[in-house]
């Protein structure tokens, strides 16, 4: 599937509709099979279910299927497809991010609509939300205020993974995972430099996407 702007959030500049045109359902938790629905912008095409159902099955199995206590944040949230299915699996906090207003507005509907108290939506840009968030008491160091689990699923070809991920390190607890979807694989020798400090732990492709779990390097190696 072709992803010339954005797969799983809203391209800058979309405004075509802006109304519901199909839906997608969480897959598990308390609000399995419910309904979000999808907006009729261009570029915005949630995550397929196939793809949730074996990202969150690699995820519940690294964190022993505990998630109570995970604090997510969902760049480029877009549905909030990855952020509600965190929050309904268990998560304690849940921080969707997402610049397009429609998009925003109808992320707070679904949080109105499911009473997800532990979910706040944020409307701005995910790089200056992350600078934001830079700060001594979210620290890699600090895993008790780092985020455990943060989805980047940033529009292709705009070079986002560079600007972002080296700020998400300084905000993800020192046990924490990135899942992160790309037009390229992030595994084997002409590696973007972005990568340096991370180690693929998951990853498969789906279509012309390819999808990955990160995590620093060495993590596993530390007692």
């Amino acid at each position: 599937m072709s992803k010339t702007a954005r797969k799983h959030g809203v391209a800058a500049g979309g405004h075509h509709g802006n109304r519901p045109s199909h839906q997608v359902r969480i897959i598990g938790g308390q609000w399995k099979r419910t309904p979000l629905p999808v907006l009729d912008v261009e570029g915005l095409r949630p995550t397929p279910d196939r793809v949730r159902e074996t990202v969150f099955n690699w995820i519940t199995h690294l964190i022993d299927a505990d998630w109570q206590g995970v604090r997510c944040l969902d760049l480029f949230a877009g549905t909030g497809a990855l952020g509600f299915e965190a929050a309904s699996r268990g998560a304690q906090r849940v921080v969707m991010v997402e610049s397009h207003g429609p998009a925003a507005r109808q992320l707070d509907a679904s949080k109105d609509k499911l009473k997800a108290a532990q979910v706040e939506v944020r409307r701005g840009d995910a790089l200056a939300l992350l600078q934001g968030y830079k700060a001594p008491s979210l620290t890699p160091t600090n895993s008790s205020t780092g985020f455990n689990l943060i989805f980047a699923d940033p529009p292709y070809h705009q070079d986002w993974l560079a600007k972002i991920m080296p700020v998400c390190e300084q905000v993800l607890a020192d046990d924490g995972l990135v899942y992160v979807e790309s037009e390229h694989a992030l595994e084997g020798e002409e590696l973007p430099a972005w990568m340096a400090p991370w180690e693929v732990v998951r990853a498969d492709k789906a279509g012309m996407v390819f999808y990955h779990l990160l995590r620093r390097k060495n993590i596993g190696s530390q007692a």
